[in-house]
Parts: structure tokens; sequence; C-alpha cells
């Protein structure tokens, strides 16, 4: 670590106590949490609540119409608390012949911790538990208040915790909010990321005759699958341009400091390219423009599509059915809940009244301050803990609640983690770096030391 700081007790605490934090993840990763199947994920909540009333935490399982929300209060002294949201349900682990090991039989190679759930997001819940025992454990007490909202439900889509954080809104009150997800960058550089772009995400479908037919009957009867392909054509140009009317009007524009940021950044396009074994990005896209379209531009992507026949062989069939998966991410300040009307003008206005749009999730867009204490703080404590630099983003590509449990609260958040550019989170061989795991330990006791000292944030006279 770089620079001086003084909690040589509790760093001491947590490198001497390494093996056994490790342990516990490992044993939190046994555990099945696949909430898109309902497999272990009741159980995983019981574990994460165990864990935290061993370390001292008051400890409930709040319920809501789907999974409980596992909620912590950690009092400190001093009159500033800092939030922990993470969720204990983690993504299918299929296909599972990719897997080098068992998914859920924790195994330790060349220095990495390889299971399902180890990077997203096991392993950043069990870093910030530690963190409070270390603080616990060797001065009896936190330098400021913690409370832990951790979910079942992330993996699909958070569906019930809008209505919980309504609730519960003054349970949720902080001074800031360290979110789920972060690690590091191709180039080893620690990430810190302000926000997350917000989602729709829809079904479309198209039907044709009652049963699939003999294909020689594509003379004279509806393919589906066609008349979906037609339908999605007319989503996006050829330049990646969205062409649904009225769905960039409410987007905000960067500003020169956000462009400022950017250009900071200094952000490993090459780096990721490599990564992904691309060639190229879209259009070619490089330097400035490619940091503006990823960040601040709105997507629209076709997650999968189904129909017919796909098997070995042929079959030549003329199928009944058709649907496409398609997701929409969003930028400030558009609202998930404008896409599926737009979404059904635009189809409508083209003739395609007979394709249907079932909506499956939204989240609103969330940004925070740069200038916010968390965020200041998150910054630091990173430039500290690991020697160099942090890459601050914006926002994150991806989506997450964080609208509902942060912003829309007025509570600033902030991204820190223990992954790894090749932590390959939602696919086989998902794993942390050991010493990642240590150091994201050490990076959250940091901030829960320098966020103390800062000044407390003014809430906000209601949750609107």
């Amino acid at each position: 670590m770089s620079g001086s700081t003084d909690l040589e007790d509790v760093f001491a605490y947590v490198y001497e106590r390494s093996d056994e934090h490790v342990e516990t993840l490992r044993r939190l990763c046994r555990q099945p949490s696949v909430s898109a199947l309902g497999l272990g994920v009741d159980e995983t909540a019981e574990m994460v609540a165990s864990e935290m009333r061993r370390v001292g935490g008051d400890v409930r399982l709040i319920p809501t119409a789907g999974k409980p929300v596992v909620f912590a209060v950690f009092q400190g002294r001093g009159e500033r608390t800092l939030s922990f949201y993470n969720h204990y349900d983690m993504q299918p682990p299929e296909p599972l012949e990719l897997w080098d090991s068992p998914p859920f039989a924790p195994e330790v190679r060349d220095g990495c911790l390889y299971a399902r759930g180890a990077a997203d997001n096991k392993g950043n819940l069990v870093a910030r538990i530690a963190a409070v025992e270390a603080f616990l454990k060797t001065r009896g007490e936190l330098p400021l208040s913690v409370k832990f909202i951790v979910e079942g439900e992330e993996e699909i889509g958070s569906p019930h915790l809008a209505k919980f954080a309504e609730r519960h809104a003054e349970l949720l009150r902080s001074d800031g909010c360290i979110w789920e997800s972060g690690g590091k960058d191709p180039r080893g550089r620690p990430e810190v990321y302000l926000g997350m772009k917000g989602i729709c995400y829809v079904e479309l479908s198209a039907s044709g005759a009652k049963m699939d037919l003999h294909s020689a009957w594509g003379t004279v009867v509806s393919n589906p699958a066609w008349r979906l392909v037609y339908a999605l054509s007319t989503l996006k140009d050829r330049d990646e341009r969205i062409l649904i009317e009225g769905f960039y009007d409410k987007v905000r524009e960067p500003t020169e400091r956000d462009l400022e940021a950017l250009r900071r950044m200094d952000f490993d396009i090459d780096g990721w390219r490599e990564k992904f074994g691309l060639n190229q990005f879209l259009n070619n896209l490089s330097g400035m423009d490619f940091l503006v379209k990823h960040f601040f531009h709105p997507t629209c992507t076709i997650c999968g599509i189904a129909s017919g026949y796909a098997g070995i062989g042929s079959k030549t069939v003329l199928p009944s059915q058709a649907a496409a998966k398609v997701d929409f991410r969003l930028v400030p300040d558009q609202d998930p809940e404008d896409v599926p009307r737009l979404l059904r003008n635009h189809l409508d206005s083209r003739g395609f009244q007979d394709v249907k749009v079932m909506v499956s999730e939204g989240e609103h867009p969330a940004r925070s301050s740069l200038e916010s204490p968390v965020a200041e703080v998150a910054v630091s404590t990173a430039r500290r803990i690991y020697g160099m630099e942090p890459v601050v983003y914006p926002m994150m590509a991806g989506s997450g609640p964080m609208y509902v449990l942060c912003q829309k609260l007025g509570i600033p958040a902030a991204s820190v983690g223990v992954s790894h550019a090749d932590s390959r989170a939602h696919a086989p061989n998902e794993n942390i770096r050991l010493d990642d795991f240590v150091n994201g330990i050490k990076h959250i006791a940091l901030i829960m030391h320098e966020l103390s000292k800062t000044r407390p944030l003014e809430k906000p006279s209601s949750a609107g």
C-alpha cells in the first residue's frame, strides 16, 4: 500500500485473518443461490444474516413479495453513516462443461478463487463484513455507523426492491453508499464508478399458424420468424442509431465537466478490445467518440432470438411462434416507463400491430457527483491502497437498482470492489484474486475511517 495511514492495527488484523475470510467466502460460495431458478436463495439469506450476527450486527430479514432483504446495522461513534448495497443471489452456472472446476466447489488455483458468485457478488459482500469485523476486533467500535442492504433478487432485475425502498426509506438513510460492484481494469488499475445506466427489458413475439408447418407452406403462410426479423430491423439503422421516435428526447447530454472526466480517465480501449478478441469496436470507434458513446449514450440490444428448429441436422419447418428478448440501456434523464409506450407506437406506425410487447423489468439510470464526500473518499482511498491513480467512471455501462436505494433518497453512491478484468462474472470460471480480496477489505476499512471525518450529508425532507 502506498502512503501512510493510522490503521496499521486494523490492516494487520485483516492480513492475519485473511485465511479465515477466504474460508468464509468459500463457505458462502458452496451454497447455491440462483434466483432465476429459486435455488438455495432462502438458505443463503440465512447464512448471510448469521455471519453478520456473528460479527455483532443488529440483523433483520425484511420480507418482500419475493426474497427477503438482509438488513443489518452496526452502530458506530459520530454522526456519519455509511451504507453497503450487495446481493446474495447469483447467476446460473451453465454451461457447466466449460468450468475447469465445479462452480459450487470453490477451488483456489494460482492465487485465484474460482466459484460461481466469487466476484458477483459474494466476494464484495464478505470483504465488507470482514472490514467491519476488523475494526470491532481491534478497536472495539466503528468510526461511523454502518448499514448493510443485501437483497436476493438482483440477478433477476430486483423486481421487489423499489417497493422495499419506499416502505423503508427512513431505514435506508445514510451519508453515502458503497455499491456492490467494482474492481480493476485490464491494466490492473482500481476502478471507481459513480453511477449506472438504467434498463428496460422487453420481449417481442409474433405468431403464425396454430402449429409448426412443413416449410413448403412458406409460399402462402406468414412466417413469424421473418415477421419478427422485419420488426427488429426497424429499431436501429446501420450507424447504430435507435430509430424509435422520441427515444432520445430526454437524453441528458454530457457536460463539459463530464467530458473532462472522460479525458482524465485514460480508459484502456485497446486492452478491452483485445480481451474481447475483437479487431475493432462498432463503427471503428476510438478515443473520445468511444468514451462518449459507451458512457453517455443509450443502447438497444437483441439479447436472444428463439423460433423453429435450431438443433443438429435439418428440419424443414415453418415455425408457428417467434420471440426475441431486447434490452434498452438508458442514460439520465430517460425513464424506463416511457420505453414500452414509445416502442409500441413505433411498431404500430410501421404496421407491426401484431407483434406483441411484454415488459420484463425496468430500472432508472443513476448518477452521483464526483464532489460528494463518498465519491471523494472512494477515489482518495483507492489511490492510497493500490498505490496508483484509480480510473473514475461517471457511470457504469451496466444497470442495477441504484436509483431507488440511493439517488431517489438523496444518497450519493460510489462503486468499488474486489474483481479484476478477467473475473468472468456471469460466465464459466468466475474468479477473484486472493490478493485483490484482501486489499478490498483494507480499502473498505479505509473508506469507513476517512468518511467518518467528513461532513454529514444534509438529509432530504422527503424520499421523492
